[in-house]
């Protein structure tokens, strides 16, 4: 027993630093898709409510698409096609040297995307609940459709999405998993390493899950705070 723990120091030898390092990496992901994976499932979620036909099919084929492929599937378009689609244009442009994207990028727009789709779901769900004419008393008090809506309408839609958009972020923390696929090395990967090196695949896999029960566990507790934050927030607004 004190053997294996012995595997995960940080001195030489062991494969602590290296485990902490790959978890970096798949928290630095994570939190990196939510600032374009969230306003975008929310524009998605507006064009999809929209009159007119054009947003509403860009939404639709989007939220299918995205929601439709596997994971690994939309990160290995985004990785290889990004290349690819760089190579033949700067190749038109007399460039003929190799192309490679870097892996982290190329895995924070994939699952960017699909965040955005599967968070557009619940942005929708959420606008169906919100009791009807809130725009419409926003522009009785002289509020701007612009101003009614990030002032009235979305902490509201923001304190309903909370749930699910909970649930969207424990499975994009998972997902993080696939990036080993590309040679991101993330949690997966340096574990996937060290198993490789130590012969010891049921004492690294079994630190990997707690590593990401850990990174569940924390998650709960940072939702239910900002959902607290977000209902005194609306009680006090109310008030």
């Amino acid at each position: 027993m004190f053997d294996q723990l012995s595997l995960l120091s940080f001195a030489s030898g062991g494969w602590g630093q290296a485990l902490l390092a790959g978890a970096l990496v798949t928290v630095s992901l994570a939190l990196a898709c939510l600032p374009i994976g969230l306003p975008l499932g929310l524009a998605v979620a507006l064009a999809a409510r929209s009159r007119k036909r054009l947003p509403r099919a860009w939404a639709t084929t989007f939220s299918t698409v995205f929601r439709g492929l596997p994971e690994l599937l939309t990160l290995l378009i985004i990785y290889y096609g990004c290349q690819i689609a760089a190579q033949k244009i700067l190749a038109a442009m007399g460039y003929q040297g190799e192309v490679l994207i870097n892996t982290f990028l190329a895995a924070m727009i994939a699952f960017s995307l699909v965040f955005a789709a599967f968070s557009s779901e619940i942005w929708l769900a959420a606008f169906k609940t919100l009791p009807k004419g809130q725009l419409e008393a926003c522009s009785a008090l002289g509020l701007s459709k612009r101003t009614g809506f990030f002032k009235v309408v979305l902490p509201q839609l923001t304190r309903i999405a909370l749930p699910g958009l909970s649930n969207n972020w424990l499975s994009l923390l998972k997902d993080t998993s696939l990036v080993s696929t590309i040679s991101l090395v993330d949690l997966m990967r340096q574990t996937n390493l060290a198993v490789s090196v130590t012969k010891e695949p049921m004492f690294f896999y079994g630190v990997a899950c707690l590593g990401y029960l850990l990174f569940s566990a924390l998650s709960g507790r940072v939702f239910a705070f900002i959902e607290r934050r977000c209902s005194r927030h609306l009680q006090g607004a109310r008030a």
